[in-house]
């Protein structure tokens, strides 16, 4: 059932005085909104009406409402307003800081806990794809080469790879030569069989030694990154009332802590229809939608910021469902903004 612009309206007064006040709504303190002009007694049957719906619940035993998940979720995707909000005086610090990234987004994380009053992460830039850059093979003892493998990162990786027997050094010259001719610039998916084939063609009897060296690369370039987080205002949980419950503040806060809850919020998908900010993918997720488990009281606002193409990193709110959803979208949009023009310049 679409709900009609009253109800709409009830509703969304509903949610901004919860937002605000953090106690359960009546239809008494609905029916003081100055453009509503509706008796107590209709507001009661329209809220009824919402609470079967499933957009409003009563916690308790007393006449307020407050929003179910359903209920936030229609007000993010359909009447937010999300304002572009100014970020002037964090333009300075970041460029002053510009040289140094991981400074960078230790800012960011502390300038949005300090202006929202929630928590907020910012992860470690990620790299969509890797592509091989170099490759050195060397003899270290008879029976030992050390496989050395550059991504276009400028991550390293090394392996020793065992030899059944030794190796001539004007072989080892040959296999480098071939392997980087024939590997620079790929990713994993470009490594098919017809290319591994060429490359066995050329080095005959040696063809063995290849298969060892394309499994370390293949490992390489499908492993995960060890994941740079960067925390700040863990300890606003505890501000709110509906979520500062010792155990369950404790598992929240303790989340931020988790590598892989971490990596996991990485993967959250996109909301359908896209974010409320294209450019950056702006998304809200409320309550279960985090999908993590000790998140399940919480909202949480994530958006993405790109410092080329392929390299990408993600910024994340977490605070209560009641969080100020236009105050957090609109400092975000701004916020990434300077960013875009931060990391241009850095280019």
């Amino acid at each position: 059932m679409e709900l009609d612009k009253r109800k709409l309206k009830i509703l969304q007064a509903i949610i901004r005085t919860y937002l605000d006040t953090g106690e359960p709504v009546g239809s008494r303190t609905i029916s003081k909104y100055s453009d509503l002009n509706l008796s107590s007694a209709t507001i009661r049957n329209e809220m009824a009406d919402l609470e079967e719906l499933g957009y409003i619940i009563q916690p308790h035993t007393s006449a307020g409402r407050i929003p179910s998940d359903k209920g936030y979720r229609l007000y993010v995707d359909t009447m937010l307003d999300a304002k572009s909000g100014e970020v002037e005086s964090l333009r300075e610090e970041l460029e002053e800081k510009a040289g140094k990234l991981d400074d960078i987004l230790q800012q960011v994380a502390k300038f949005l806990a300090t202006n929202t009053n929630y928590a907020t992460m910012v992860s470690g830039p990620r790299y969509q794809t890797k592509r091989v850059k170099f490759i050195q093979i060397t003899s270290v003892e008879d029976e030992q080469l050390l496989v050395v493998i550059v991504l276009d990162n400028n991550v390293v990786k090394n392996q020793m790879l065992p030899l059944e027997k030794p190796i001539e050094e004007e072989m080892i010259v040959k296999l480098n030569f071939i392997l980087n001719t024939t590997l620079n610039g790929l990713d994993v998916l470009d490594m098919n069989l017809a290319v591994i084939q060429k490359i066995k063609e050329q080095v005959g009897k040696h063809a063995q030694i290849i298969d060892s060296v394309l499994e370390v690369i293949g490992k390489t370039l499908v492993e995960e990154d060890d994941l740079e987080v960067y925390t700040s205002g863990t300890t606003n949980i505890l501000k709110y009332p509906e979520l500062s419950d010792k155990t369950k503040a404790a598992e929240i806060i303790g989340a931020f802590e988790e590598k892989q809850i971490m990596h996991n919020w990485l993967g959250l998908p996109q909301k359908d229809g896209g974010g409320l900010d294209e450019t950056h993918d702006i998304q809200v997720y409320i309550g279960n939608e985090t999908q993590i488990d000790s998140m399940k009281d919480c909202s949480m606002v994530t958006a993405t910021y790109r410092i080329q193409e392929g390299v990408y990193g993600k910024i994340g709110i977490v605070g209560p469902k009641r969080m100020d959803y236009d105050k957090v979208v609109g400092t975000l949009n701004s916020l990434m903004s300077q960013l875009d023009d931060i990391f241009k310049n850095k280019k």
